[in-house]
């Protein structure tokens, strides 16, 4: 039997034209789907690329198997569609990915809804934003939360490239959740936690520094924000985890640098100050889904309930304001 999530891929071959492409635009490597479509061809009984040393074009079988997965492609969409439109109340399995901090920051807004909604049912997981795209695509999760800190998706999404715009399969559905930017984290009673001293990072540099190890996305921007005021702290502590960063902050063994939504349950045991203005380094959250999901009821209540909790969050009090609501607050 012919495997639909093989046929998707091969359909985005037929439009793409080349494997690197196709891979690029499903979020796996070349050689996985390579190896995919390979797998396809022994289902199919016959050859459905023609490859060569540089590249690979599809055969006659293929082109004739890319329309017909065309054409079951949009049976299948039409099929959920129909059956959302149908049913009377959000019901069924909804699986989401997220990335550790998001799926801890989110997870609250996600079991109100299973509460306001008896028959409806959630699993979520955690993944790398990178997996949880790949996971979204291929249909085996359907909603995924995963952050930006390049800023290219936010472009695109405002341009309407990603939401919505294109009217293939496989097409995923952006929506934006949270501005996460990047603050400094200290014990409450450090120095630098008094709110009416302006945050200087540069009379921070011998301080202990603790960071999550070298290559992690926020270090990487961490990084990119110290440089930019001309500052190479002493090479920081490394831990795995951002929660267990917020921990030994909390603990007074050290200051850092990290998302805010990162800081998560330590909120209260911790100060958190705003940067410098120019220093407003930040990453962007989003919620992901495929178009034709979306039209789900069920995955349609935990998208507009990520969107809720993300105005929530975009409305919290400022950091200083927190700060003097916590410090009457016991451990």
């Amino acid at each position: 039997m012919l495997d639909i999530r093989r046929l998707r891929m091969l359909h985005e071959f037929a439009a793409r034209g080349s494997i690197a492409r196709t891979a690029d635009a499903l979020g796996y490597t070349p050689s996985a789907v390579s190896q995919q479509l390979a797998v396809l061809e022994r289902e199919a009984g016959t050859p459905l690329l023609d490859r060569t040393a540089r590249s690979a074009g599809l055969t006659d079988a293929g082109r004739r198997l890319a329309a017909h997965a065309e054409r079951i492609l949009a049976m299948v969409e039409e099929a959920e569609a129909d059956l959302s439109a149908r049913a009377a109340q959000p019901s069924g399995r909804v699986v989401v990915t997220a990335f550790p901090s998001a799926a801890v920051a989110f997870a609250p807004a996600l079991a109100r809804s299973l509460r306001a909604h008896p028959h409806l049912s959630l699993l979520l997981r955690q993944s790398s934003p990178a997996e949880g795209l790949q996971l979204v695509r291929s249909g085996e999760v359907e909603v995924a939360i995963v952050d930006d800190w390049t800023g290219r998706l936010s472009a695109h999404v405002n341009g309407g490239a990603l939401d919505g715009g294109d009217h293939g399969q496989g097409v995923l559905r952006y929506y934006h959740l949270v501005r996460d930017p990047l603050v400094l984290v200290v014990a409450r009673g450090h120095p630098a936690a008094d709110p009416e001293r302006p945050v200087d990072l540069r009379a921070l540099r011998n301080e202990p520094w603790l960071a999550a190890p070298s290559g992690e996305p926020s270090r990487q921007a961490a990084d990119r924000l110290l440089a930019a005021v001309g500052l190479t702290p002493p090479v920081p502590s490394e831990f795995e985890g951002l929660g267990t960063v917020a921990n030994l902050v909390a603990r007074g063994l050290g200051i850092a640098i990290m998302p805010r939504l990162a800081v998560g349950a330590y909120e209260r045991r911790v100060v958190i100050r705003e940067l410098p203005a120019g220093l407003d380094l930040a990453r962007d959250i989003f919620a992901v889904a495929r178009t034709a999901s979306v039209l789900r009821p069920s995955v349609a209540v935990i998208v507009s309930s990520l969107r809720g909790a993300a105005r929530s969050m975009a409305h919290r009090v400022p950091a200083q304001e927190a700060h003097e609501a916590a410090a009457a607050e016991p451990l």
